[in-house]
């Protein structure tokens, strides 16, 4: 038992000593980067701005409505709702309807959100604070060039 108290001690003293001497191999590395030189200015040309064009600010009629894109026009569609579609209009894909669409509905604006989870006949759909009858609606599908709308019973 003296033998392996012994040699533990100098083991310790070993550590000890090997702990004590310091290496110079990592003294030599600089971690910081040579300063760069100063990049020439150059000429800069002083001017008066011309004064500033400030619009007349415009009271919005209604100030819970959403606010008009930039470019949008004013424009409602409005179709007969037992019509067949144009035979040039394009055809609609689910992909393209996804997604959250403003409408107006007697006059209130209102969103829908139409994503593209399964649901009855089609894909669910959610009318955003839309009134009567949009509020509604709960599934769209696509066929075509056709957009249709469901309520719960699935007309």
């Amino acid at each position: 038992m003296a033998y392996s108290k012994t040699g533990l001690v100098a083991v310790s003293l070993l550590a000890l000593l090997a702990a004590g001497c310091s290496s110079t191999r990592f003294s030599s590395m600089n971690t910081r980067p040579e300063p760069l030189q100063a990049a020439p200015s150059g000429q800069v040309a002083t001017s008066a701005l011309p004064p500033p064009v400030t619009p007349a600010p415009s009271a919005p009629a209604d100030p819970t409505a959403f606010p008009e894109a930039p470019g949008a026009s004013s424009e409602v569609a409005s179709i007969n709702p037992g019509a067949d579609p144009a035979a040039t209009a394009p055809d609609i894909t689910t992909a393209s309807v996804a997604g959250v669409w403003n409408a107006s509905v007697s006059g209130q604006s209102c969103r829908v959100a139409t994503p593209q989870t399964k649901f009855g006949q089609g894909y669910r759909a959610g009318p955003l604070r839309c009134p009567a009858p949009v509020d509604g609606v709960k599934s769209w599908n696509v066929a075509g060039k056709q957009l249709s709308l469901y309520d719960e019973s699935g007309s």
